[in-house]
């Protein structure tokens, strides 16, 4: 928020133009408060940079606050050390009110396969340091590579506390995030185990958003997280989204019955640029009328492949009206959707590339079309029709793609639970596939909902099954890809532990899974 000074200042600032700013304006605190409250953020990294980002916002949940309605002149700068002795690249950007005052720096002429630390200023005003790894070169022989996987964290469901653990993780190169960065709806009261009402862990300070300004407020109160600003700080992330940073279970541009197509597309557009507007991405993903280009490739060397999809964006309305449901005709639509025909054949031609030992899709919701019985009194096989097992036609032609893919690992976030198992094609292995568990959607969980023995039994793909908060590491080796699940013993309080459930491996050129 500006003072009436400050913002006369500001006004000269960019009368002079905002890469001219006179040294005296430089010199002074522009604001009433300080104005990095949202933390600092690093992302899609490449051999020589990545994406550095801000926004300015001194009262970010303060539907009163006011921020001047013109661009503001940001300074940033990229080191080699922590202590920012040795400044290797710097410049000044525009946070353009257009765009919330966030500022997205594409930084680049960096060196290959190592850490940097970054910051911005503004006037007197310094943020908290950021790091972040650039990748190996193209091609260079790599011998480790160790990332994160995170998502689905719903404020409401308890504490960021995994998060906090995650930035204390060593010699990450990134953290790719699945999605459900928010959730769009507020919880009027929660239940417990006999199903009685409890308040929510914490509180959503507004309803539901629907408006540009209320997803910004939304991002806001997340990002006012202490422990969410620390993993953003310490690692670059590669960020997706699913359904809960628009409406759950979205599909394509279809949001029947909640609202008509016409005004479902305005919440979308409103949606996808304060999703942009609060992530580390690159220009390529600036939203055009409610689309991102989301889908992207990055590679590590010549060790992996990891390929970024959107399963959101390009899909068919889910079948059998949605949900857990027993099988019914619309699932086997050969019509049906998933990432759309682009997205296919982009896909398709990445996966045979054949420039990294490891082909690795990190996606959002389960490929594996698990038969979802609980209970013994279930007759019919129940499939969660919003994952891929509603969408049987374009499943069945990624696993036939995958069948002629060497190494192929796919990582999923959405369930709110710990899965791994084996993707088949023809009942013939052809991928393994680590589903990740929530930071705090869901609650503390259990090591094992009631029915995940029956689950075990009925699905001889699956090999493991958890029910904790936490995240996943993954350690991939020209031999072998480890996919270790960390959980928390509680996300109801602040102060969990972390620690290693088990460790699911695929060894190199061998579709199978060890789990220990």
């Amino acid at each position: 928020m500006f003072t009436r000074r400050s913002l006369i200042r500001s006004a000269g600032a960019t009368a002079v133009g905002a890469f001219a700013a006179p040294a005296i304006l430089r010199a002074q605190s522009w604001f009433a408060a300080y104005p990095f409250t949202l933390g600092v953020a690093a992302g899609d990294p490449a051999p020589d940079g990545f994406v550095i980002w801000t926004r300015l916002a001194p009262d970010p949940t303060n539907p009163d606050a006011i921020m001047p309605p013109s661009a503001l002149p940001v300074q940033w700068e990229v080191a080699g050390d922590n202590e920012f002795g040795t400044i290797v690249a710097k410049g000044e950007t525009l946070a353009r009110p257009e765009l919330g005052h966030s500022v997205h720096v594409d930084v680049t002429g960096l060196q290959a396969d190592r850490p940097y630390w970054y910051r911005f200023i503004i006037g007197k005003d310094r943020s908290m340091r950021g790091r972040a790894r650039t990748l190996p070169a193209a091609g260079a022989s790599a011998q480790t590579l160790r990332f994160g996987v995170c998502g689905c964290q719903n404020y409401e469901d308890g504490f960021y506390t995994a998060y906090r653990h995650l930035a204390a993780e060593q010699d990450l190169a990134f953290v790719f995030h699945y999605g459900d960065f928010i959730y769009e709806y507020k919880q009027d009261f929660d239940t417990d185990k006999d199903g009685l009402p409890v308040s929510p862990v914490r509180h959503h300070i507004q309803r539901e958003p629907y408006s540009v300004d209320e997803y910004r407020r939304h991002y806001a109160q997340y990002l006012s997280d202490m422990d969410l600003q620390a993993a953003r700080a310490s690692h670059g992330f590669l960020q997706s989204f699913d359904d809960h940073e628009l409406h759950n279970n979205w599909a394509g541009e279809y949001d029947a019955p909640v609202t008509t197509p016409e005004v479902f597309l305005l919440r979308k557009a409103a949606a996808m640029q304060a999703w942009y507007e609060h992530m580390p991405v690159r220009g390529a993903l600036f939203p055009h009328g409610g689309n991102i280009a989301m889908n992207r490739r990055f590679r590590f060397g010549d060790l992996a492949a990891i390929n970024v999809l959107d399963t959101r964006s390009f899909r068919t309305d889910q079948p059998c009206g949605d949900n857990m449901k027993p099988a019914c005709p619309e699932q086997m639509d050969p019509k049906a959707a998933m990432m759309g025909s682009a997205q296919e054949a982009w896909l398709d031609a990445n996966l045979h590339r054949n420039d990294a030992t490891w082909n690795c899709i990190a996606q959002q919701v389960m490929m594996m079309p698990l038969d979802r019985r609980r209970y013994a009194d279930e007759k019919d096989v129940i499939y969660n029709m919003d994952s891929w097992a509603g969408y049987d036609a374009p499943r069945r032609r990624l696993m036939s793609r995958l069948a002629k893919v060497d190494n192929a690992v796919v990582l999923t976030g959405d369930e709110h639970q710990n899965f791994a198992g084996l993707l088949l094609d023809k009942d013939k292995p052809v991928a393994v596939e680590a589903v990740l568990t929530s930071i705090s959607s869901g609650g503390d969980g259990q090591d094992l909902r009631k029915g995940s023995d029956k689950m075990l039994a009925d699905n001889p793909q699956l090999k493991f099954i958890n029910d904790q908060r936490g995240y996943g590491l993954c350690e991939v080796t020209p031999e072998a890809w480890k996919t270790h699940f960390m959980v928390m013993d509680k996300v109801s309080q602040p102060g969990g532990t972390i620690s290693r459930r088990t460790t699911a491996t695929m060894p190199r050129g061998e579709v199978s899974l060890s789990i220990g």
